[in-house]
């Protein structure tokens, strides 16, 4: 049984050991410069080793398992930063709403989603939880959308101007993955209406097999990426 009050923070955790990992790995590489999107970075390197995805990572070392690895991986502090306290924020509303199980599936297949959207449009290297944590987004947008009434409606207005403010976002800043983020939001729609919320019915059986599947398909990614590295 998955513990709704402890699954947020050990995605935060488990990104955190990632992120540490990468810096680990190649030491030599990290970035310490004036700017500060790019403060305490490990190196590309490392990132590839550990499982970043992109037309490099997919066309060229066949590793469409890095389509799992890729949303544990981080190329900054501020990086890191940014999608965790976003996590905190959005997680556990869905969490509440959707239960643990199914959050657990909206997670990984909106990171899983938007990397192959971004794969698609042809970005050759990428990483980052923003694709998972927008398909948290979508999922909040999805339920607000849906459920209707006071609550509903000011859930879709508020969480749909988070979304908004992270594609401007995407688009003043260079090298934010828009395509990633696009493609997670969806999914994070499409999974929400799929899977459904609680109080259109609780977690089910069903339920429990998709999150064990994407859980440990994301334990195998990132064991090959670890192991790869080490």
């Amino acid at each position: 049984m998955i513990n709704p009050d402890r699954l947020i923070s050990n995605i935060i955790w488990l990104n955190a050991g990632m992120f540490v990992l990468s810096i680990l790995v190649s030491p030599g590489s990290i970035g310490i410069s004036a700017n500060p999107l790019g403060f305490l970075s490990p190196g590309d390197r490392s990132l590839l080793l550990l499982g970043a995805t992109g037309t490099i990572p997919i066309d060229r070392l066949h590793r469409w398992w890095s389509l799992l690895s890729a949303s544990w991986l981080h190329g900054s502090i501020l990086h890191i930063l940014f999608n965790m306290i976003a996590l905190r924020q959005i997680g556990p509303f869905i969490v509440r709403e959707y239960g643990p199980y199914r959050t657990v599936s909206i997670y990984t297949l909106s990171g899983v989603g938007g990397f192959l959207v971004s794969y698609l449009a042809g970005v050759p290297f990428t990483i980052g939880a923003s694709a998972a944590v927008c398909g948290l987004i979508g999922a909040a947008i999805y339920y607000g959308k849906s459920r209707g009434g006071y609550y509903g409606e000011a859930i879709y207005k508020q969480v749909g101007g988070w979304a908004v403010g992270i594609f401007l976002f995407g688009f003043l800043i260079a090298g934010i993955n828009n395509w990633a983020h696009g493609g997670g939001l969806l999914c994070g729609v499409l999974t929400g209406f799929m899977l459904g919320y609680e109080e259109k019915g609780p977690e089910n059986y069903m339920h429990r097999v998709i999150a064990g599947i994407c859980a440990l398909s994301t334990l195998a990614a990132l064991i090959a990426g670890v192991g790869g590295a080490l």
